[in-house]
């Protein structure tokens, strides 16, 4: 359950703590005090989108803190699937929003997504509001409400699975079902290029070494020059002797001496000569066996040009144009093949189109077992929510196949005795709405899994006795798990084991909003200001406390 709730530079609210108790909670006060900011901030810290727009002004950031204890073991499981450690009892999510629009997650401290957090809120709380009784008008989601009563997610996934098939086979089928004309176009294409890369005779690495080769054969001439040059220097000319013959003469000069005194200086030049005259040998071999034929750069060129020209088309890679190649001939040997191919795919889209049909019928009397169970919960439900005369009817109608089955599902109601059956956007005002959205929450509740319910306002448009049942309703619900009502209905707030009163003040020209948990007589004040506005009498104290009194757990 949500055992805590801290608020930071949220809106108007500068910093609010709130120790939420175990079953029925409700928030109130005036219009515009801040109980909508309580869930927007509920909301962001479990996921979902947000916007700087939540910053309190002047702040830099926003932060809410959620701290949820006894865990279910689902959502355990969620935590080991993302790599985190529950630790303690308690699980805390936290929600950074900064001024400039970033905003971060973090669970247990590891930060995380905002979808990793949103998947995580959705198995600890539930948040209905006046948006979901607006999500019952949508006929295009009523298959859900009936597919969530049903509890049969193993033949759904079944039936996903083979109309993902028939998908997929049409699609292979819509894919071969091209033009004559279209037809020869592609596989004349295909057998020129095939054609062209196949007398290119295309090597693996063939690319590489040619480029070598030409960086090779480019630098030939300079190679050449240096070799000559380094030659003439060595060997001499007709008019300087060079260094072989010059370092010869020293060594004939020296060794002539005889002298034991130079035999150091004579090795040396012995050496030096010999060195000489092997550098000589290995440029004049050098020089002899270097080609500087253009023929054979115009030749690695000319081969280089084809690469050239195949990666515009093909790839830029031998590699790549050798990949081309396989995939032109399996393209070629499809379509030369896809009458074949199309008398395949047809027997497989009959068969599994038979089976898809037969699970979509499986599945849509399934759902009208459930539906009609549904309607006799729905409308005890309604009776009980001051709706006696209501009836409520789940109509079918069957329709194409469709990724949801063949079923066309729709709610028709009545809501006085004498009416005829309608859709539900026809007939239900705003009260009705909620009290239907209630009475579908009260029936789907018993499959609820998730243990803190929140309901923003779900009242709207019910007073009286309507009012009252439904917070008998509510109270009920919140035997099986936790719920926080925001209202502004004293029937209802008079049946919360905690309740806390969200009020505003102006100081120094600023508006702070906090969360204040009630006692006894703060609750009676409460609920006489709900009743009767500022001027609260000794009979307006009076009948706050009988209610109080009379809803209570002991009366209940």
């Amino acid at each position: 359950m949500l055992k805590s709730l801290e608020i930071e530079n949220i809106a108007v609210i500068e910093k609010v703590s709130i120790e939420f108790g175990e079953g029925f909670n409700v928030l109130t006060g005036e219009t515009g005090a801040g109980k909508s900011i309580i869930i927007d901030s509920l909301n962001a810290v479990l996921g979902l989108r947000t916007s700087r727009d939540l910053v309190r002004t002047g702040a830099k950031k926003a932060l809410v803190i959620a701290v949820f204890s006894e865990v279910s073991d689902e959502v355990i499981n969620y935590l080991d699937d993302i790599d985190i450690d529950l630790g303690s009892d308690d699980l805390i999510l936290q929600r950074r929003i900064e001024a400039e629009g970033k905003s971060s997650c973090r669970i247990n401290s590891k930060p995380v997504t905002a979808a990793v957090m949103k998947g995580l809120g959705e198995l600890l709380v539930n948040v209905h509001g006046q948006h979901d009784s607006q999500k019952l008008l949508d006929e295009d989601r009523h298959y859900l409400y009936i597919d969530e009563i049903m509890d049969r997610p193993d033949l759904i996934s079944e039936y996903r699975a083979a109309y993902s098939h028939l998908v997929e086979i049409m699609r292979q089928l819509k894919a071969l079902n091209v033009s004559e004309e279209e037809k020869q176009k592609e596989l004349s294409r295909l057998e020129y290029e095939i054609d062209e890369i196949e007398k290119a005779d295309i090597k693996p690495g063939e690319k590489d070494e040619l480029l070598k080769q030409k960086k090779l054969l480019n630098s030939l001439e300079s190679i050449y020059e240096a070799l000559s040059f380094a030659k003439m220097n060595i060997s001499g000319d007709d008019e300087s002797s060079g260094a072989l013959s010059l370092i010869n003469g020293a060594y004939a000069k020296v060794s002539a001496l005889n002298s034991e005194e130079l035999a150091d200086i004579n090795k040396i030049l012995a050496q030096a000569a010999e060195s000489v005259n092997t550098a000589e040998e290995a440029i004049r071999e050098k020089l002899y066996n270097l080609d500087m034929s253009p023929e054979k750069l115009n030749e690695v060129e000319e081969r280089l040009s084809v690469y050239y020209d195949f990666s515009n088309r093909y790839g830029k890679s031998d590699a790549e144009i050798l990949e081309y190649l396989e995939q032109a001939k399996k393209q070629l040997k499809d379509i030369k093949f896809a009458d074949k191919r199309k008398r395949e795919l047809e027997e497989e889209f009959e068969s599994a189109k038979e089976l898809t049909y037969n699970l979509a019928l499986k599945l849509s009397d399934e759902r009208k077992k459930s539906a009609r169970e549904f309607e006799k919960r729905v409308e005890s439900e309604l009776s009980f929510l001051d709706m006696p005369s209501a009836k409520f009817e789940v109509n079918f109608t069957s329709g194409a196949i469709t990724k949801r089955g063949i079923d066309e599902i729709r709610f028709l109601i009545s809501v006085n005795a004498g009416e005829s059956l309608k859709p539900l956007a026809n007939v239900a005002s705003g009260g009705e709405l909620s009290r239907i959205m209630l009475a579908f929450r009260a029936v789907l509740g018993e499959k609820e899994s998730v243990p803190t319910l929140i309901f923003d306002e779900i009242d709207s448009g019910v007073s009286g006795r309507a009012a009252q049942k439904v917070g008998l309703k509510l109270k009920q619900v919140s035997k099986n798990a936790q719920v926080i009502c925001v209202t502004h209905l004293a029937q209802i707030a008079a049946m919360a084991k905690t309740h806390f009163l969200i009020h505003k003040q102006v100081t120094d020209g600023r508006t702070y909003t906090n969360v204040q948990p009630l006692s006894a007589d703060g609750r009676k004040y409460e609920l006489a200001r709900i009743m009767g506005g500022m001027n609260i009498s000794e009979l307006m104290l009076k009948n706050a406390q009988e209610m109080l009194k009379e809803f209570s757990d002991d009366n209940l």
